[in-house]
């Protein structure tokens, strides 16, 4: 049995549609239907006509699209792929903090859980996080949140003052200033391309900061050979399939003293996703993702808002 032919064999016999992002591993990239950073598989969930969707990706994902399409089947291949930074914002811990603070709205990255999204005003990604805090009122106190080093960009860059929540990835948080001056001192020519979640002084090396597919887009468009990556290294698959005549390399993730490094840096979460678990939740329908018919009806309102305005 070839896993990727019968996955869509499944897909089709089904009516299933397969959404992965671009931090998963190549082959499920190339069994997908569609490949895409948040606010793309957002997008696409949203506007899709299949009955079953299969999200490969993390768990806020798969609960963003039973948001979205709460009456299609929405699988997850695998539950436990979590999120470190929708784990650093509980929703308790947030309500408790609108109590504090009620003259602010909230504007939530993406990558929060369904509960947070239903406590949050505006969604956001980080592909559209600043034109959507720049189509605010000037004078509106906002609390951004779970992404402190996302937030803090998007203050530099809108002059904005948001009260910032103390999240993070722990992913882009392990890239290092050391680290990229040795690339670049390495490959000078290069260019330096980052990911906002990644620490300011790392964004101050940048050439350009953005989203995975603002990232993506420079690199296919840019007349220049060869790039230095500040982000997931699984975004490389698609990079370097639609550059075949350019050269990329990844930032590898600081390495403590007297500890063994890695090549690149990996989310484990995203890669909890495998084609042997893609074929399974399609076999068996299962794992379902299930949220809450109140929480849907006040998370979809913000979601749909960010998708308004992007």
């Amino acid at each position: 049995m070839v896993l990727k032919d019968e996955i869509r064999r499944m897909c089709k016999e089904k009516d299933a549609v397969i959404l992965a992002h671009y931090y998963t591993t190549g082959d499920i990239q190339e069994v997908a239907d569609f490949i895409g950073d948040s606010l793309a598989l957002a997008q696409q969930a949203a506007k899709t006509e299949a009955k079953i969707i299969v999200m490969c990706g993390v768990h806020f994902m798969a609960e963003t699209c039973k948001i979205l399409c709460p009456e299609k089947t929405v699988l997850c291949p695998d539950p436990a792929a979590g999120c470190s930074l929708a784990d650093s914002c509980k929703a308790a811990d947030l309500k408790k903090f609108k109590e504090e603070h009620p003259d602010h709205m909230v504007v939530s990255y993406v990558n929060t859980t369904a509960e947070v999204k239903a406590l949050t005003d505006v969604v956001v990604t980080s592909g559209n996080a600043k034109k959507i805090v720049d189509s605010l009122p000037k004078d509106a106190k906002i609390i951004f949140g779970p992404d402190y080093n996302l937030g803090s960009y998007i203050n530099s860059v809108t002059g904005r003052d948001m009260l910032l929540w103390n999240g993070g990835c722990h992913v882009h948080e392990r890239f290092s200033v050391d680290e990229i001056l040795k690339l670049k001192k390495e490959h000078p020519e290069a260019v330096v391309l980052a990911h906002p979640e990644c620490k300011g002084p790392v964004l101050a090396l940048a050439d350009v900061v953005g989203s995975t597919a603002v990232i993506l887009k420079y690199c296919i468009e840019s007349d220049k050979k060869e790039f230095i990556i500040a982000t997931e290294s699984g975004i490389l698959h698609e990079i370097e399939r639609q550059c075949k005549d350019k050269i990329f390399y990844p930032v590898p993730p600081e390495v403590s003293e007297g500890s063994v490094g890695c090549h690149c840096n990996e989310c484990e979460y995203m890669k909890m996703n495998t084609m042997q678990k893609i074929y399974d939740c399609l076999k068996n329908e299962n794992p379902k993702v299930e949220v809450p018919a109140e929480i849907i009806r006040e998370a979809v309102k913000p979601i749909n808002r960010m998708l308004e305005l992007s």
